[in-house]
């Protein structure tokens, strides 16, 4: 496969098309390599599973976000996966949240609001996303849900 100009290489060619056949209000989400996309994608009617072996979500974040916006038109475009009560009880800290942040302002003109969204109803929301890239990503709570948006 030749290299494009502009394309980050990160983007395999399946991702590539997954980018180019979404349009405004689609949802794709990042899952880090715990998320049970398998699972969530298995069923007719269920999201459809893309591989990114070996990559990071913020790496993929910040590719995608060259060629994709975030939907300007809804109050929270990303949605992360929030920490259990027990997590929040202990400070657990996520930093790979604020590079989503640093990566999300870097690529859109406005300040973009993020929503943390309970551990089993960012499951139940991913069930009707339309696709799940399965990465590598090893940070704990770095799944995150993208809102597609207009160029």
């Amino acid at each position: 496969m030749g290299k494009l100009k502009g394309i980050p290489h990160i983007l395999s060619p399946d991702i590539l098309h997954l980018l180019a056949v979404t349009g405004h209000g689609d949802e794709i989400v990042l899952a880090d390599i715990n998320f049970p996309t398998h699972t969530i994608c298995n069923g007719s009617d269920r999201p459809k599973e893309y591989r990114a072996d070996g990559v990071g979500i913020p790496a993929l974040l910040d590719a995608i976000l060259t060629l994709m916006p975030l939907d300007a038109y809804v109050e929270n475009p990303v949605q992360l996966m929030d920490l259990t009560d027990g997590d929040k009880t202990k400070g657990f800290q996520v930093p790979v949240w604020d590079e989503y942040r640093k990566i999300c302002d870097k690529h859109e003109s406005a300040p973009v609001s993020f929503e943390k969204v309970e551990r089993f109803e960012f499951y139940e929301r991913a069930k009707k996303v339309y696709a799940i890239i399965h990465t590598g990503e090893t940070a704990a709570y770095a799944n995150i849900l993208l809102k597609r948006g207009v160029c």
